[in-house]
């Protein structure tokens, strides 16, 4: 059974109890209500109190009915309603364990800081991608709405160690979208003390707050207001351009992706032109841009372009093709033969 329904159901047995007592002290033997209350609570509790008034025959038969099935059911309520509450707040302390050991566990992770319209996007994109993730949220009621299968920590991000119990030393990124920019400030100064090799990107709201977030320890500084500016300003001025874009990075589109893919040290494609390696000729994937380790960024790179270890491709294909491209630039020989047999 529900455990809530079960405490309901107990609950309302115990208040049908002492209600039956109290009318039938009060009809049997003509006391008012709070002698007759007071005289059922003590019989059900079975304190042993001297009776507020003698009792008649007939009150006598009715005190022995109400003991022999009321002081039983009252057991039963209290004993149901007493186990709910154990059993609850149990199985609440095991799981917060299991939560805390799991983001114990976590490494190479995300932390998202701030569970409103932002984050929320955030964090169904990087679920579908499969990306492990913590949230951090100081709102309990949002905390207590979010799925279970999310790690999250109820506390306020910009203390040192609540990151810490999110496993900030170990993540390889932190995203914070709070709704103050003072909050997001504090954020970054303290995940970039606690971790200098952290990647970070802040949400910046007020106009100026980009440079200080900047200044403050965030690889990048992303503003939703300027952003939808221009993507509004875009859809009327270069409606299919954005067109393009919305169906190229669309979540789970199947038929066309862009994806950035890095070149891992002892890749077999490192040292070898986009001619050579046959990328476009059997993939049918476009290359527009490789970022280089230095951080140059080569658009529109020719076929003689050659690829580098720690290179960022910046590709667009299927997506099945993408991902037998990021078998390629890693260590599967295999890919390319099962991309010709395609």
């Amino acid at each position: 059974m529900d455990p809530r329904r079960q405490l309901g159901i107990s609950i309302a047995l115990l208040v049908v109890v002492i209600a039956t007592g109290t009318i039938g002290y009060s009809l049997v033997e003509g006391w008012n209500l709070f002698d007759s209350l007071y005289m059922t609570v003590i019989t059900l509790a079975t304190i042993g109190y001297k009776e507020v008034h003698e009792l008649s025959k007939a009150g006598r038969a009715f005190t022995i009915f109400l003991v022999f099935f009321g002081v039983g059911a009252m057991a039963y309520a209290v004993r149901n309603a007493t186990k709910v509450m154990i059993e609850g707040e149990l199985r609440e302390v095991l799981g917060r364990r299991r939560v805390e050991k799991k983001i114990r566990d976590l490494k190479g992770h995300q932390i998202i800081c701030g569970y409103g319209r932002m984050g929320r996007i955030v964090c169904r994109e990087l679920f579908q991608r499969h990306v492990p993730f913590v949230v951090v949220e100081n709102n309990p009621e949002v905390v207590a709405g979010l799925d279970k299968e999310v790690l999250i920590i109820q506390g306020d991000a910009t203390q040192d160690n609540v990151l810490e119990e999110a496993g900030v030393k170990k993540a390889d990124g932190l995203v914070s979208v709070l709704s103050s920019d003072a909050d997001n400030l504090y954020v970054v100064l303290s995940a970039r003390g606690l971790n200098p090799n952290l990647t970070i990107v802040a949400r910046a709201g007020e106009e100026g707050s980009e440079q200080k977030l900047l200044r403050a320890g965030a690889d990048k500084v992303v503003s939703p207001y300027h952003i939808g500016g221009l993507r509004i300003a875009h859809t009327i001025l270069k409606p299919a351009v954005v067109d393009f874009i919305e169906f190229a990075t669309r979540s789970g589109n199947l038929e066309l992706q862009i994806e950035e893919i890095q070149v891992r040290e002892g890749s077999r494609l490192s040292g070898q032109s986009l001619d050579q390696c046959g990328i476009r000729k059997e993939l049918g994937i476009i290359v527009v841009a490789i970022k280089r380790a230095t951080g140059e960024m080569e658009f529109n790179p020719t076929s003689d372009s050659v690829i580098l270890a720690g290179d960022t491709l910046i590709a667009l294909g299927e997506s099945s093709h993408l991902k037998i491209l990021e078998e390629m630039i890693g260590v599967n020989n295999s890919a390319m033969s099962r991309a010709r047999s395609e």
